[in-house]
């Protein structure tokens, strides 16, 4: 039987070993919420969440319980704008990047 690592750890452990992954996730997160797909997007949050703040440091910057954290991350979770916003600054002060935006016609 073949031996398998828990997914949490996997993203935690590439994170560390590999800043730029992290910096993936991000964009990735923005991308798919700015496309409507916010299901997905949580859920990238979540995972980029524990494997770089945490969701105890993210509770105490964001000042709002950390399992209310989680519920608003699941994939049938509804975090508000503010919420988002301030989920958005911390891991961004997290990962000490600045977030770009731009738009291009299709």
């Amino acid at each position: 039987m073949a031996l398998t690592r828990d997914f949490k750890e996997t993203i935690k452990r590439r994170v560390e070993s590999d800043p730029e992954f992290a910096n993936v996730l991000l964009n990735e997160a923005i991308d798919l919420m700015l496309d409507g797909d916010s299901a997905t997007a949580k859920l990238i949050l979540r995972d980029l969440v524990n494997a770089t703040v945490g969701f105890e440091r993210l509770a105490e910057e964001v000042r709002k319980p950390s399992k209310s954290l989680h519920r608003m991350l699941s994939a049938s979770g509804n975090p508000n704008m503010d919420n988002l916003s301030a989920i958005f600054a911390t891991i961004k002060k997290t990962l000490h990047v600045r977030i770009d935006t731009t738009v291009t016609a299709v």
